[in-house]
């Protein structure tokens, strides 16, 4: 081989060499790309923009509306059928208590009687607002189709409630006390129960709130009619 044919085999064999490389190049790169894009915030979906949350408080305390997306980052709600039976139990339960209390401030005699009948309407009125937005949270109803709120524990007949309207002074006051000490004894029961059996941990709390705090007005309204 002469020299002239040396230095033209050394220039083509460069050449091949560089375009081999320049071909790797390419191709690591044209792997890592797909990778790249993948990261890339383009890629990014949006959330879709959805209505505002309630979100029930805690016992005594209103509830109050979130943004879904906040509402949906947390942990998803645990609740079972019992919890739901429960609040929706509970929302008549209320209603007839604060329907009870309504009556006093007209009929009762005795002033202990009335200031019990203020506790109850401020307490459970705004308690029946919590348990309704429990629900709303969650999508459920709040009615059962074909259930019967005469049957809870506690809950007075309607001749009862009749009875106690027509009330006046003293009998109203015993027909009272009577009648929402039964009441409040349901609402015991019912809420020491879900105390065993329920998951939810806003309704442990409330109903710990409510089996306390009518234990405690029980007591009370048994000294109304101490001898």
């Amino acid at each position: 081989m002469t020299g002239r044919q040396g230095r033209v085999w050394l220039a083509v064999t460069a050449l091949v060499a560089l375009l081999v490389v320049v071909g790797v190049a390419l191709t690591r790169s044209g792997d890592e790309r797909p990778a790249a894009d993948a990261a890339s915030p383009s890629a990014t979906v949006s959330p879709v923009d959805a209505p505002p949350v309630v979100v029930p408080g805690r016992p005594g305390e209103a509830a109050a509306t979130r943004a879904a997306q906040e509402v949906r980052e947390g942990a998803p709600p645990r609740y079972n059928s019992l919890d739901v039976w429960y609040v929706r139990m509970m929302i008549p339960h209320h209603q007839q208590a604060v329907e009870m209390a309504t009556l006093a401030p007209d009929r009762a005699a005795d002033p202990r009687v009335r200031a019990v009948a203020d506790r109850i309407r401020a307490a459970q009125g705004p308690e029946i607002g919590v348990l309704r937005g429990w629900l709303g949270a969650r999508g459920l109803d709040a009615e059962v189709p074909g259930h019967d709120h005469g049957a809870m524990r506690g809950m007075q007949s309607a001749d009862a409630m009749r009875q106690l309207a027509a009330a006046r002074g003293a009998e109203f006051d015993r027909l009272f006390v009577q009648m929402m000490t039964a009441h409040h004894e349901g609402a015991v029961i019912m809420s020491t129960d879900l105390l065993k059996v329920g998951v939810d941990q806003t309704l442990q709390e409330f109903a710990n709130s409510v089996a306390t705090e009518q234990s405690a007005e029980i007591a009370r309204l048994r000294e109304l009619i101490a001898p």
